[in-house]
């Protein structure tokens, strides 16, 4: 059990790594997306947004196939079963229970599902962190466009507490 629960953290430092880098990477973007003039305000917003998404869930996909790597280098999966869908199934914390690890590596799964459930309330938490931001350059800028109407409208749109 010790060796799992060690493979389990190691790994998962591995993937909070790929998503702090991801997560700066992603900000940045933004950043300079936001520092952009647009007449086009919603689309300008939707575009940021649908690109940071995009970015956070191939980090996911990667994150993924890093967990789908240890299960194949130790065996966790049961023979004849599709390594990617089993990891992807951990990982998301769907957990079917069709295919669960073997027995020698039970623990990998929900540590798996921990990691997992941890870097999407992360992405979660940077997806908001972008639209806060950029809702709150593109008031501060006043954009060519950008009149009292539209910001209302754009606040109104981004919910409470916008």
């Amino acid at each position: 059990m010790v060796v799992q629960f060690l493979l389990g953290t190691f790994i998962s430092v591995i993937n909070i790594m790929i998503h702090a880098l991801v997560t700066v990477a992603a900000i940045d973007i933004a950043r300079s997306a936001g520092l952009k003039h647009t007449m086009r305000l919603r689309s300008h917003m939707m575009a940021v947004m649908v690109t940071i998404a995009v970015i956070l869930m191939v980090a996911h996909t990667v994150e993924v196939l890093v967990w789908a790597l240890a299960y194949a280098l130790v065996g966790a999966a049961p023979e004849g079963s599709e390594l990617l869908y089993f990891t992807f199934v951990n990982y998301t914390t769907l957990g079917y229970g069709d295919v669960t690890p073997v027995q020698g590596w039970r623990l990998t799964g929900p540590m798996t599902a921990m990691n997992g459930i941890l870097m999407f309330g992360w992405s979660t938490a940077v997806l908001f962190e972008v639209l806060r931001k950029t809702l709150e350059h593109l008031s501060a800028i006043a954009a060519p466009g950008f009149n009292s109407g539209d910001h209302q409208e754009l606040r109104a749109d981004a919910g409470p507490g916008a």
